[in-house]
This record gives structure tokens, C-alpha cells and sequence, in this order.
């Protein structure tokens, strides 16, 4: 079997295919949860905490600030030796929402399902049963002698 012939079985085989299907669904989906993040959740957010929640700007500088420097971009310019935990803070306060949001989508789906799963009929009950109960019945009906 050619090399080629064989990377064509590979490429086209169900699982291939399933993952890359399920990249590209997944990447769609990950755009959508990240605009559900950002444009639905954290103004909600934002407006229940009473401002703005972008910690992005707060910032520790670590030794001399001799300007007085009170923004991050005007320390980091300066060449200040800054701990900048806001960003870090924001991304995580993101994370967790998006987390949230997630797990909330595959309940919902999970719920689903499992409605959607009906329980299977009762199999069928073979028919040398069937006959041995007739048979069953019918002696008991008898008189006993």
C-alpha cells in the first residue's frame, strides 16, 4: 500500500473527520460563549458591582516610583519594575463566567438528552416461555387428584 493511498485511508476515516468537525463546531462555539462573556454577562456584572470591571489598569510598582506614576502604561514606559495583578484578575473574573456559562450550556443539554432518551420497550418474551407459562396455567387449573 502507496503512502498516499494510505494517508487517504487515514484522512478520510469517521474519527478524522468527527475531530475535525468538532474543532471547528468547538472554535465557532468558543466565539460565542466569549461574546456572551463579554457583551451580556460582565455589563450585568459590572452594573451589579456598581462599575467597571476591568482591573487591566491595577497595578504594584516593585521598588522606586519617583514620578508618581498612577497608570500602568505610563509605568511600563518609564521602564518601572511593575507587578501588573489586574490584568490577571480581569482574565481570571473572565474565565470563571465563561466557565460558569459553560457548564450551565451542557446541563441544559445534558437535560435534554435525557428527555429526549425514552426507555426502551420491554423486549419481547420468547416464545418457549410463553408456551411453558400456558402450560403452567393450565395444570393449575386442573383439579388435584
Amino acid at each position: 500500500m502507496s503512502i498516499v493511498q494510505e494517508f487517504k485511508e487515514f484522512a478520510v476515516k469517521g474519527n478524522v473527520m468527527d475531530l475535525a468537525v468538532g474543532v471547528i463546531i468547538g472554535g465557532a462555539f468558543g466565539k460565542i460563549i466569549d461574546s456572551m462573556v463579554k457583551d451580556i454577562i460582565m455589563p450585568i456584572v459590572s452594573w451589579i458591582l456598581g462599575g467597571d470591571v476591568d482591573y487591566s489598569n491595577w497595578f504594584f510598582v516593585l521598588g522606586d516610583n519617583p514620578n508618581n506614576l498612577t497608570t500602568l502604561k505610563a509605568a511600563q514606559d518609564a521602564g518601572l519594575n511593575v507587578l501588573a495583578y489586574g490584568n490577571f484578575l480581569t482574565i481570571l473574573i473572565n474565565f470563571l463566567l465563561l466557565a460558569w456559562v459553560v457548564f450551565l450550556l451542557v446541563k441544559v443539554m445534558n437535560k435534554i438528552r435525557r428527555q429526549k432518551v425514552e426507555e426502551p420497550a420491554p423486549a419481547a418474551t420468547p416464545e418457549d416461555i410463553e408456551l411453558l407459562r400456558e402450560i403452567r396455567d393450565e395444570l393449575k387449573k386442573r383439579p388435584q387428584v
